[in-house]
């Protein structure tokens, strides 16, 4: 697939929809844009392409994509909500924004109650690690004591949101701490990027592996934070240093085709379409809100043709890597195979939508 058009633009996005369906089992026969959102699961892949959703409708002012949010939230609800751990946390964030969009004359106080709940539960109840760390609790395992990039995405940024939402202030000084907690114990001091995960249990980053896609997940956190209730003073200039420092080393680690590896320092491992879009859609974010100048645009430029390429004729984005738990080696790394994922398709979309509303 070339990008020759804005049609070509939007084709795209619709394949990764597609495709998106297509691996939840979703049969696409008659889908078309009015039709409901048919995600019956909530889960945080599906978290980050509603929040992309979200993002789209609003800024093109569309009522009736909100209301189609509005009611897949009200099914999800009326079934009952899964067990609540960090990336069960993802797609609290669009109701939180939707929420809040429709004000309490709406009088969804059913929604407001559900998000007061669950921003207090991750505040008060959560797990944590040593220092007050949100502990990387997921419905598979505990990680006791772990720290982990995704964090910030699925379960911080929520926190922030609810806390502007409520005028919890308490709330908010959480989610500024979460980031620096993260940026303490994961960051590498010598390249400016981001090791994928901390054990406070055995004190170590593991394999010290510089991730794609938990970098892009750093890369996505620090703007969306700028977006939704801006830091200031001290950690808003400490975040500013610390996001364009990764930038800045994420641009000379691009490669020729415009596309990151799973191992960023390591050319030899396999390009990784999602850590990709995720990176280019925090450069889109942080070109935005003012956080790095135009200079940087050229890793959008570069990444854009290379994604576009790898989505096939069934709509799928290749050249994903596969579901990634913490590796002790960086051979753990190299090894994953890269296939199709629903996580794939929604940063794909996110990137994509982003860049259409941003041309």
């Amino acid at each position: 697939m070339t990008l020759d058009t804005a049609l070509d633009l939007r084709r795209a996005i619709a394949a990764l929809s597609t495709g998106f369906r297509r691996l939840k089992g979703i049969g696409d026969e008659g889908m078309d844009a009015g039709d409901e959102i048919d995600f019956d699961e909530w889960d945080w892949e599906v978290g980050v392409g509603l929040y992309g959703e979200f993002r789209r409708a609003e800024a093109e002012g569309d009522t009736a994509a909100l209301a189609r949010l509005a009611r897949w939230y009200d099914r999800q609800i009326a079934r009952g909500l899964p067990r609540r751990q960090v990336n069960s946390t993802a797609p609290m964030l669009a109701l939180a924004l939707l929420a809040e969009r429709l004000g309490p004359e709406e009088g969804r106080e059913d929604w407001r109650g559900l998000i007061h709940d669950w921003a207090a539960w991750l505040h008060t109840t959560m797990p944590k690690t040593e220092e007050g760390g949100y502990q990387h609790t997921v419905k598979e395992r505990e990680n006791d004591g772990q720290l982990w990039d995704d964090t910030l995405v699925m379960a911080v940024l929520f926190v922030a949101q609810a806390g502007r939402m409520f005028g919890r202030r308490d709330w908010i000084e959480d989610a500024h701490y979460q980031y620096l907690t993260h940026v303490r114990f994961l960051g590498d001091r010598e390249t400016g990027l981001f090791f994928h995960g901390w054990t406070f249990e055995g004190r170590h980053n593991y394999a010290r592996a510089l991730w794609a896609r938990g970098n892009a997940w750093v890369t996505i956190a620090i703007p969306e934070l700028f977006r939704i209730c801006p830091p200031e003073g001290a950690i808003a200039h400490y975040l500013r240093e610390v996001y364009l420092t990764q930038v800045r080393a994420l641009r000379a680690l691009q490669n020729p085709e415009g596309l990151f590896h799973t191992l960023l320092d390591d050319p030899a491992s396999p390009v990784e379409a999602s850590g990709t879009a995720g990176i280019a859609y925090g450069v889109l974010a942080g070109l935005r809100e003012g956080l790095i100048g135009p200079e940087y645009g050229d890793i959008v430029t570069r990444a854009l043709p290379a994604l576009i390429g790898r989505i096939d004729e069934a709509g799928f984005l290749n050249d994903v890597s596969d579901g990634t738990p913490m590796g002790e080696t960086l051979e753990f790394y190299r090894q994953i195979p890269n296939l199709p994922t629903p996580y794939g398709q929604a940063l794909g979309s996110l990137f994509l939508m982003e860049y259409d509303r941003a041309v």
